[in-house]
C-alpha cells in the first residue's frame, strides 16, 4: 500500500472513530450539561450511570458527610431522575435541619431565581447560593464530620 491509500483511512479513523472512543465524561461534565452546578456531588464519586429514561445512579467510594450551608449525608449510592436543571426523586441524600436528618427529595437550580439552588426536604425548602456548589465538596467519614462540628460549635458529643 502506498502512503496515499493510508491517508484517507487514517483521516477516517481519526475523525470518526476516535471521538466515539473518547466519550467518557465525569459526573461534573454531566451536571454542567444539564444546567446544574458541578459541586452537587462530593469529591469521592467512584462512577455514575445514566439510564435512557433519565434515572441517574451515582456510586461513591463510601458513604460520607459533606458541608454546604450545613451538613449533608450521602449514602454510598445516590439515585435521582435527572432533568435539565433538576434532580427529582432523590434517594440516598439527607440534610441536617434543626438537629434532625431529613431526606432531600429534589434539587432544583435557578428556580425561582438565578444563582439559587433549592433543596426540597419535604417539610421545608432551603434556598442556597449557587456559589456553594462551584466545586465538589470534600466528603468525610461521619465520625470525622461529627468531631469537626462538635469542636467548632463547642458541643461535647457523647457516644
Amino acid at each position: 500500500m502506498s502512503m496515499k491509500t493510508l491517508t484517507p483511512v487514517f483521516v477516517f479513523t481519526t475523525l470518526v472513530l476516535l471521538p466515539l472512543t473518547a466519550t467518557t465524561t465525569t459526573i461534573q461534565d454531566l451536571l454542567r450539561s444539564r444546567g446544574l452546578p458541578v459541586g452537587i456531588f462530593p469529591d469521592n464519586v467512584k462512577s455514575y450511570r445514566l439510564n435512557r429514561d433519565g434515572r441517574l445512579e451515582v456510586r461513591l467510594e463510601s458513604s460520607c458527610m459533606a458541608e454546604f450551608d450545613g451538613r449533608v449525608y450521602f449514602d454510598r449510592v445516590v439515585t435521582a431522575n435527572l432533568s435539565y436543571g433538576g434532580l427529582v426523586g432523590l434517594e440516598g441524600l439527607s440534610q441536617e435541619e434543626l438537629f434532625l436528618w431529613l431526606p432531600v427529595r429534589c434539587i432544583i437550580a435557578n428556580d425561582p431565581s438565578p444563582g439559587i439552588i433549592l433543596f426540597d426536604i419535604g417539610v421545608a425548602h432551603n434556598q442556597l447560593s449557587q456559589s456553594l456548589f462551584e466545586v465538589p465538596p470534600s466528603c468525610m467519614p461521619q465520625e470525622v464530620m461529627i468531631e469537626k462540628f462538635d469542636r467548632k460549635e463547642g458541643f461535647d458529643f457523647q457516644k
